[in-house]
């Protein structure tokens, strides 16, 4: 890029930037390093203008690779960096914008730079870029470990530079570089579970601030703090400045003078409006990848520790001795995050973390008297499914499991009515209970993916939140009972197709031997999950008949249909407690007389529900199911970590040539 220039496709051109990636080495001392880190920039925030940038980086990162064992300048380039923080928490307090300034510029520099590193080399390679400088002459390297300092500097100065305008744009490239720090597992389609890195950040100088950055990375979360706009985190000369002055003077003879892709330019407005959160995102990214880096053969992950054990400011207990990590979080504005932030399969993910991982957390959540704050979000993913990918759904439906395995959230949700459901627009939904739109929402689910995706998984971790919630169901609204009774229909019509088609096959011997089985085996799951559905509507009507009118009104509305299951081996058992409550007010129905109003039935029904003794109406056991993390977990969880990074990260663009950790369209 030229003296005066901002074009992207100049980059190659521009003489500092030559220098640098040359085949001279450049002494710490020389103030070419002033003058090549004083720029006026922003950071591109969308994936599109962060393609150009790398596009016109990779040339010259090439080069470098080349020259830098013979120059050190990539090491004089990050020790120019670490000296400048040295002051950054002194001239945050000061309003000195100058070293602020510098730093973010010499950090980005170096994210390019690495980003392309990471890709084109080894982990020991990269440790060896980081270590050239020593043998080039006129350096004042020392021997320390230049890879590591950088990464203890990084974890350093997210902890301790307080969040304000002139350091947003600093933290948020201290995170983006961390970030780009793990992207080796984007290469490898095994999971990474040992390296130089991995080594620095599980064992290394950062161990002592684990609790600090994860609490640090939550509250940049919780903050959701927009990016500030340019005028404030641009270093900008000021009259009553000589020497800031003198010095940004200079930038005409620097690297670009403004450089206009993602925010100071025209199409600032676009991005920002498109990542509006770009440190809150960029932190929960990095966040999440730490929590799902893998444990050590004698060693835990350390930041996953501290997301497991983290407490309440209001919790004045002392702290355990035995959970080194933990530390105190505001749980009121973790919650309130969390509800409003739900759109995201980041924000999903965590949530998730949290209620499965952090005990504290998870007691908090089911006391809140507002939990429709929270399952609403959920639930419209769920209603959406067709526009979500399979994680974020699967996601979703496990927190919705996790949460019903708590009676007393499966009361509440039924006491809590809600007046309209907008995002609901199949039918105008007036004075539901949430428990009811959960129902709705959790069959509708069921019945999509019966239609279309036929994963098992997820509509047998549908039926188990119903079921959890079963022997709790409470008036239940007239739209849910008639969204059980037509899953059912469905399910019905399902078995009655596949056992048609079998004995067809059979009779005709039209079909091969392989083919057989697939029958047999689509058989077995429809029945599996029929006898599921007939255990959930036999718990409601054993616990709370009484309480659901609907349900059996919905029931003796399509009571041929349990007509064929009534002597099949599978449900014979099951269907004896249905036969009772149709065949008994099937009979009240009777003795009221003919041409019946809905009215009339629901007083017939309502009157019998009462009448009807609890002990005609066989136990069976409770129905209740446990969320359990399938062995290895990070065989799931860490493809999909990264595949959210891949599509989400803010500033960051990746070919996808070259991917192997996920396929691009799990990605």
């Amino acid at each position: 890029m030229g003296a005066n220039t901002s074009q992207v496709s100049e980059l190659s051109d521009n003489p500092s930037l030559k220098a640098l990636v040359g085949t001279e080495s450049i002494s710490e001392n020389d103030p070419f390093w002033n003058q090549l880190i004083s720029f006026t920039f922003i950071s591109p925030t969308s994936s599109g203008d962060s393609k150009l940038l790398e596009e016109a980086v990779i040339p010259l990162a090439k080069i470098f690779i080349e020259n830098n064992p013979r120059t050190g300048n990539f090491g004089a380039l990050v020790r120019i960096f670490l000296g400048r923080t040295k002051e950054l928490k002194i001239s945050t307090e000061c309003q000195d914008q100058l070293f602020i300034w510098q730093a973010h510029n010499a950090l980005f520099m170096i994210r390019c730079l690495l980003k392309v590193f990471i890709r084109e080399m080894s982990e020991e390679e990269l440790h060896l870029q980081f270590s050239y400088q020593e043998r080039a002459l006129g350096s004042c390297g020392g021997s320390e470990d230049l890879l590591e300092e950088l990464l203890s500097n990084l974890v350093h100065l997210i902890v301790e530079v307080p969040l304000l305008d002139i350091t947003y744009s600093i933290l948020f490239e201290a995170v983006t570089t961390l970030l780009v720090f793990f992207s080796y597992q984007l290469f490898h389609k095994d999971i990474l579970r040992d390296g130089i890195i991995y080594q620095h950040i599980m064992k290394g100088r950062c161990l002592s601030l684990t609790s600090r950055l994860v609490k640090t990375l939550l509250y940049n979360f919780i903050r959701q703090e927009k990016c500030p706009p340019p005028a404030t985190h641009i270093f900008e000369p000021k009259a009553e400045g000589g020497l800031l002055y003198g010095l940004a003077s200079g930038v005409a003879s620097g690297l670009w003078s403004v450089f206009t892709l993602g925010g100071a330019g025209g199409k600032s407005g676009v991005d920002q409006e498109q990542n509006p959160l770009p440190l809150s995102n960029q932190s929960l990214l990095l966040l999440l990848v730490l929590a799902n880096l893998t444990d050590g053969p004698d060693w835990p992950n350390p930041y996953r520790q501290a997301i497991t054990c983290f407490r309440n400011t209001q919790d004045t207990s002392s702290l355990s001795v035995e959970q080194p990590h933990t530390f105190q979080i505001n749980f009121n504005s973790l919650y309130t995050a969390l509800c409003e932030q739900q759109r995201s399969d980041q924000a999903t993910l965590l949530l998730y973390t949290l209620l499965h991982q952090n005990a504290n957390m998870r007691t908090y959540m089911l006391s809140r008297t507002d939990m429709d704050n929270l399952v609403l979000p959920i639930l419209e993913i769920l209603y959406h499914v067709e526009e979500r990918n399979s994680h974020h759904v699967y996601m979703a439906l496990i927190i919705l499991l996790i949460l019903t395995e708590d009676d007393a959230f499966n009361r509440s949700i039924h006491e809590v009515v809600l007046k309209n459901v907008p995002w609901y627009t199949e039918r105008s939904l007036t004075d539901i209970s949430l428990g009811s739109l959960l129902i709705l929402v959790v069959i509708r689910t069921i019945q999509f993916n019966m239609t279309r995706t036929r994963d098992k998984y997820l509509h047998t971790n549908c039926l188990a939140a119903l079921a959890n919630m079963s022997a709790q169901f409470r008036c239940l609204h007239q739209y849910a009972a008639q969204r059980i009774i037509s899953l059912f229909a469905l399910l019905s019509k399902k078995h009655n197709k596949v056992l048609e088609q079998a004995t067809q096959s059979l009779r005709g011997r039209q079909a091969d031997n392989t083919a057989l089985p697939d029958y047999a085996q689509d058989l077995n799951v429809i029945e599996e999950v029929i006898r599921m559905m007939l255990e959930i509507i036999n718990s409601c009507l054993s616990n709370s008949l009484h309480h659901n009118p609907n349900l059996v009104y919905a029931l003796l509305y399509k009571r041929e249909l349990f007509e064929q299951f009534r002597m099949h081996p599978s449900f014979q058992d099951i269907m004896q407690n249905l036969d009772t409550v149709i065949g008994f007010f099937s009979q009240r129905l009777e003795q009221a007389g003919t041409d019946l109003s809905v009215e009339r039935v629901q007083e017939v029904i309502m009157k019998g529900a009462q009448a009807l003794p609890s002990d005609r109406l066989k136990k069976f056991p409770e129905l209740k199911f446990k969320y359990v993390e399938e062995d290895q977990p990070e065989d799931f969880f860490i493809p999909y970590v990264w595949s959210l990074v891949f599509n989400s990260g803010v500033g960051l663009h990746w070919s996808p040539h070259g991917i192997e950790l996920f396929s691009m369209d799990s990605g």
